[in-house]
């Protein structure tokens, strides 16, 4: 079943209300401050391309201890079934799981100076995690994810008002070109997306293993290239990189004989709290969508030198 759009006059970002994909110009801002451990210079290249990457950004002790806990949530520790998604196809194959930060290990690392003070620079304001998981791509096993904004999704289905978060994607393996790398469309945040169809019901027992609704087509992606240009996060473990919510951006499948596991949060604006859904009957699960988040506590460390 698919559900009629709940809220319409106050939409500033209208998707999944039938008919076309449409292409609008951005009115929100793309950088929300300035103070913090980004330069001038990196400011404006997340202004200009939706996305930073920093290659070993963070120390390799670091790096081990969250390997270490992934082995403990594989084992299924801190999780639950509501929070596992499994590959399309292969019930048994471990796709994400949710609600990462609840582990003491990644708890500790989403609060760590090097991603969490870039986060409250860009959005200008103390932040909350949105959502947290862990993306794995089995080695020759692990399947891609279709281009997408997150933005579209965390609005039309979470009641997200504005794009005012960022993501996070911490390599905790290579990321190389053949085990199946983020791609991102530079400069295709400054664009919304309206995508065609209607949110079905319960969409997210679907669309976590293969996303139909919100994924535009072929004629948007290539306009959106056409404006932009297509870059592509790689990088040794302990690389991270730094997207806007509203950038375009998908994965292809793992060919490699290497795995690749990210640790993915959102951040969002504690001035950015959801609201009820733009585009959908009810809201997602609080694994996907926090609404109950405490701002995430400064730490006392600095940006690394």
């Amino acid at each position: 079943m698919n559900t009629s759009p709940r809220r319409t006059a106050d939409d500033r970002y209208p998707s999944r209300i039938g008919g076309s994909a449409e292409i609008s110009e951005r009115t929100a801002p793309l950088v929300w401050g300035d103070d913090g451990p980004l330069s001038g210079h990196e400011l404006r290249r997340y202004e200009r391309d939706g996305f930073l990457m920093f290659s070993g950004l963070l120390p390799e002790s670091t790096v081990a201890e969250c390997l270490e806990a992934v082995s403990e949530l594989e084992r299924g520790a801190y999780s639950n079934s509501s929070a596992e998604v499994a590959e399309p196809g292969d019930d048994a194959a471990l796709r994400s799981l949710f609600q990462l930060d609840r582990h003491p290990a990644f708890a500790a690392l989403m609060a760590r100076p090097e991603l969490a003070d870039v986060a409250r620079q860009l959005l200008g304001s103390d932040v909350t995690i949105h959502q947290s998981r862990l993306n794995l791509k089995r080695a020759f096993e692990g399947r891609g994810f279709p281009w997408h904004s997150d933005f579209e999704t965390w609005h039309v289905e979470d009641g997200m008002p504005e794009p005012r978060a960022v993501s996070c994607s911490v390599a905790l393996t290579p990321n190389h070109a053949h085990n199946g790398p983020l791609h991102l469309i530079a400069g295709s945040h400054r664009w919304f997306v309206s995508c065609p169809g209607r949110t079905p019901s319960d969409h997210h027992l679907e669309s976590l293993r293969r996303q139909e609704y919100g994924v535009p087509d072929e004629k948007t992606l290539t306009e959106l290239g056409r404006r932009g240009s297509l870059d592509t996060f790689t990088g040794p473990a302990g690389s991270v990189v730094f997207f806007e919510c509203n950038v375009m951006h998908g994965s292809g499948d793992n060919i490699s004989p290497e795995p690749r596991t990210n640790a993915f949060f959102v951040y969002n604006s504690v001035e950015n709290a959801l609201e009820a859904p733009y585009g959908a009957e009810k809201p997602r699960p609080e694994h996907l969508a926090a609404r109950s988040a405490e701002p995430v506590g400064r730490s006392a460390g600095s940006w690394p030198s």
